[in-house]
């Protein structure tokens, strides 16, 4: 249909972009479709472009991760720096890394000075001071030191639990917080249970030296309570079930555990004041705890040492760890080597040590359900440990405390924890000089839980407990997160179009910025490649009614942007036609939203890109990259790290796709619409609201969201209902505080005052009606408040999670101008 018609010839600028005119558009099909599009150069790729499109993120996504390293140091300024204003200077960035790992609740210990006590979990549930030595021991004893099993407060309705060693003698030198590695309960740790090598029995290394000891319990790994009764149980670890939902709320189970030794220091300092001493405060952490120790370490001045075995590495691989370490945005400013440096100047001792390795997530279970993530923890290589400790030495070095940072091998860097070098060095920046090269074997006489006390199955109740308590502190966030979002979004003036014209472009940067994660602006050449496709199995029913044209863009170095291209036969010399962008869901293709009655595409799609460009719309199907399962959802957790999410690539590939379709001569660009489905719904409220048209650049003029619409906040962070996905496997599904910053009302405020729509059947599993219905009350208030009430439209329709093609297509005539055929 592109014909040979004209003598003027396309012209392009640099971007590919159509700038002039050197065809038109006739009625006749007397003449044959061109095999390229005019302007456009020969689409020659024969790989799938979906798989093109996810690989090529994928290496841009490792090529960002690989590049941080030096941009941290770039940003890291360390000129001038000194030991007596290092605290203030990086206050701003600790607090920053406190928001990353969602250590944000006030503590109560820190709001309630005095008032907070290390409570001791005897018959009488007395509470104690640490620092008052109770004659009888709660749990047993263990080479000169009394064990008691305890509880202190943390946040509102957040306790931590775990044990307390002191020596018997009733004299201590200091206080330590020790964290067992996540598979290792207190009582294993200091060898009341098997399961922890001698040298590694940290805790009663460390009281024998006249330290009190305070052990947390972690969060473990073991799947046994990750699920709901009201629901379904998963393989997923007791950490990830946590992660998921805390993750949408601004939440971590880091952040959560990190909390808890703070509030234990909080409590421990509070001692020295009131009885006029200076004990100093350590941590130390193997494994998983390694983490929690250096994390709190470098939140908390306070805590004058910190030995992290088994953790400290090279990060760039921390999407391939458990899901439950992934930190939004932790790679733009903190590596290993950074957050050492918020510790600097105070000591810190790295112990390259074996960690229990994880290969992967549990073996579902029967009658459990699958789809954790996939993730593992292996021991680092000790290269990858020093390489990181060099990177962390310039932050000691600048700060003029090289003697401070200190760095011991086990073995190879794969033997057990606890090493002389490694404990000696952690003591002596507390004071206590000991050369811990005592026998570290078995105690003797071998400890003894007092009957009655500690029952078998208690670690496992502490356990359930503890999840408990985040899980409701979670549940409760969810449940006052809307008046945060509306505290929030008053920011923008609602009273009028022009007012909410004026005052919302901030609320849409901070959106896109702390939501999504912005990539810089793209400005590649688009490069434009086109193929016709001429014959397809998934063209059948359509022959005769429009031309299709695969097309591909350049939009990053090995990012592009695809997707295919409807042109009606029936286009008219120098007509200008609205366009529809139409959007397959998860694993799909634009195949999908093309092919007839028959094919595995039509059930949900019902060729809907067909069907409206015979109905006279130009229209654009793109390939979005949330395809190949595995392949994809770990795109986002190699973008997570880097502040960054799978729309943050979405959005420049629609804004390219979009500058190309303005450029051609058939195209009113003032007329580009967007309609998704399912995946393509979430895409809906999540591109269009980011690309509106402005300063004569095309964005798209109206939106329409099909079989996603609902309650999204409380569908990813809801641990009892069936709809949500913390039990399901999308876990790249999840956005960094989402709850407190955008649902899916807000986001669709963004469309105002352009026209926006929800097609919703009410047999669609996605949510119930009474979620989408919620959700969308809102926006409707919100358009008629602001008087633009016939922009918002909801329809319902007897059906499932599919395009019913109604209201729909009214919709899209009217507000397209572009009258029905009758």
């Amino acid at each position: 249909m592109l014909l040979r018609h004209c003598a003027r010839r396309f012209a392009a600028s640099k971007l590919g972009v159509v700038t002039s005119l050197s065809l038109s558009l006739l009625a006749s099909s007397v003449f044959a479709a061109e095999k390229v599009l005019p302007g456009t150069q020969p689409l020659t790729i024969k790989q799938p472009l979906d798989e093109v499109m996810v690989a090529g993120i994928d290496k841009f996504a490792l090529r960002e991760i690989a590049a941080s390293p030096a941009r941290r140091e770039q940003l890291w300024k360390l000129d001038g720096a000194n030991a007596t204003d290092w605290d203030k200077t990086i206050a701003a960035r600790r607090a920053k890394f406190a928001e990353y790992i969602g250590a944000v609740d006030t503590r109560v210990t820190a709001t309630e000075p005095h008032k907070h006590v290390i409570e001791f979990l005897d018959g009488v549930q007395r509470a104690h001071l640490v620092g008052s030595i109770e004659p009888v021991s709660m749990v047993g004893p263990i080479d000169g030191a009394t064990i008691h099993a305890v509880r202190w407060n943390v946040l509102d309705g957040v306790t931590a639990e775990g044990l307390l060693l002191n020596p018997s003698s009733g004299v201590l030198k200091g206080h330590v917080v020790v964290l067992p590695d996540a598979d290792w309960t207190p009582e294993m740790f200091c060898g009341l249970a098997d399961g922890v090598a001698p040298q590694a029995q940290l805790p009663k290394r460390l009281v024998a030296e006249g330290f009190g000891v305070i052990i947390p319990m972690l969060i473990s790994r073991s799947d046994e309570h990750s699920g709901s009764p009201y629901v379904r149980y998963t393989n997923q670890t007791h950490r990830e079930f946590i992660y998921r939902q805390a993750f949408e709320m601004g939440r971590h189970v880091i952040g959560y555990e990190v909390q808890k030794v703070l509030a234990a220091v909080d409590i421990l300092t509070q001692g020295n004041e009131r009885a006029k001493a200076n004990l100093p405060v350590g941590v130390v952490g193997v494994g998983e705890g390694g983490l929690i120790a250096m994390y709190a370490a470098a939140v908390d001045p306070r805590i004058s040492s910190t030995l992290v075995s088994g953790y400290f590495r090279q990060r760039d691989g921390v999407w391939a760890e458990p899901i439950y370490r992934n930190v939004w945005g932790l790679l733009t400013e903190f590596g290993d080597a950074e957050i050492a440096g918020m510790i600097a100047p105070r000591a810190l001792t790295i112990e390259a040590s074996g960690v229990t390795e994880i290969p992967g997530p549990p073996t579902p279970k029967a009658g459990r359900g699958a789809g954790a993530a996939p993730g593992k923890i292996e021991t680092a290589t000790l290269a990858s440990v020093r390489l990181e400790h060099d990177r962390a030495k310039r932050f000691y070095d600048a700060l003029k405390a090289t003697d401070k940072l200190t760095l011991s091998a086990s073995g190879e860097g794969d033997g057990p924890a606890g090493t002389p070098r490694a404990l000696t060095a952690f003591a002596k920046a507390l004071s206590v000089d000991s050369p811990f090269l005592k026998p570290v074997g078995a105690s003797k006489p071998a400890p003894v839980l007092v009957p009655g006390v500690i029952a078998p199955n208690e670690p496992k109740a502490r356990e359930k407990r503890q999840l408990d308590e985040m899980q409701r502190h979670v549940q409760n966030l969810l449940r006052l997160s809307n008046k945060v979002r509306d505290k929030q979004w008053a920011k923008a003036d609602r009273s009028t179009p022009e007012k909410w014209a004026a005052t919302v472009e901030p609320v849409r940067d901070w959106v896109y910025d702390e939501l999504i994660g912005r990539l810089p602006q793209s400005t590649m050449p688009l490069n434009p490649r086109t193929r016709l496709i001429e014959s397809a199995d998934w063209l059948k029913g359509h022959e005769g009614a429009f031309d299709t044209y695969e097309v591909v863009l350049d939009v990053y170095e090995d990012v592009i942007a695809s997707g295919m291209l409807l042109l009606p036969k029936d286009l008219k010399p120098n007509e200008k036609r609205p366009v529809v962008v139409c959007q397959h869901g998860l694993e799909g293709t634009p195949m999908d939203t093309i092919s007839g009655p028959g094919s595995s595409g039509y059930p949900p799609y019902k060729a809907f890109s067909a069907e409206l460009c015979k109905r006279g719309f130009i229209v654009y199907a793109p390939q979005n990259p949330y395809r190949g399962k595995d392949l994809f959802r770990t795109l986002q957790r190699k973008s997570n790290v880097m502040k960054r999410s799978l729309f943050s690539y979405i959005i420049p590939q629609h804004d390219r796709t979009l500058e190309w379709l303005a450029s051609l001569p058939f195209v009113d660009k003032d007329r580009l619409a967007f309609y998704g489905l399912s995946y393509g719904g979430k895409t809906a409220v999540r591109v269009p609201p980011m690309l509106p048209p402005r300063n004569g650049k095309a964005g798209y003029c109206l939106s329409i969201c099909s079989a996603d619409y609902n309650e999204w906040v409380k569908k990813n962070t809801s641990n009892e209902d069936g709809y949500s996905y913390v039990f399901t496997g999308e876990y790249e599904i999840f956005e960094w505080n989402m709850g407190h910053v955008a649902n899916y009302a807000e986001l669709s405020y963004l469309m105002t005052p352009r026209p926006f729509m929800v097609e919703r059947g009410h047999d669609d599993g996605v949510a119930p009606d009474e979620w989408v219905a919620w959700e969308f009350a809102k926006v409707k208030r919100h358009y008629d408040k602001i008087g633009l009430g016939d922009n918002a439209e909801i329809e319902f329709f007897i059906g499932p999670h599919t395009i019913n093609g109604q209201g729909t297509y009214r919709f899209l005539h009217k507000h397209l101008k572009w009258p029905e055929k009758k």
